[in-house]
């Protein structure tokens, strides 16, 4: 059986920094008996408490801050780019161990956002990038979704 790693807040544990979930049905019962689900949050996993102000990737995107070009910043000022950083590293290491070779991850989040996150000026705004945990993912070899461009079929 494959090994998926799975946002736990798409799992329903309520790890968001708004201090939610957002369980997906059509997320689980695809899912459900075709591989095994191994649930991370890197925001958590880097030592970040549940809830914490909202942040963004400011400078770039989720490699490069993995690259130490930009930084992850809460709306209100503080920087969290260690933890973000230490959290996408652990997520790999789980990959690894796990012998995972695809995740499913968050959409938007800067942690686990798949082509598009917030621009970095908390004004709801999109741009093009992945989060730092998945930017980590992809370059460890990972095949990466997010709930909304999930396949069909696993």
């Amino acid at each position: 059986m494959k090994t998926w790693l799975v946002s736990r807040c798409l799992l329903g544990e309520p790890c968001r920094y708004d201090g939610k979930a957002k369980g997906n049905d059509r997320v689980r019962d695809l899912l459900k008996g075709k591989v095994r689900v191994v649930g991370i949050c890197p925001e958590c996993d880097g030592g970040l408490p549940t809830p914490r102000t909202p942040s963004e990737i400011q400078g770039g995107d989720g490699a490069d801050v993995l690259r130490g070009a930009a930084r992850v910043v809460s709306v209100d000022g503080e920087d969290r780019t260690e933890a973000f950083v230490r959290g996408a590293r652990m997520a790999v290491e789980t990959a690894r161990r796990e012998g995972a070779e695809a995740a499913l991850l968050k959409a938007k989040s800067p942690s686990c956002g798949i082509g598009h996150i917030y621009d970095g000026g908390f004004s709801g705004t999109l741009r093009e990038g992945d989060g730092v945990a998945a930017a980590a993912l992809r370059a460890a070899g990972l095949t990466i979704h997010s709930e909304t461009d999930c396949p069909g079929e696993i």
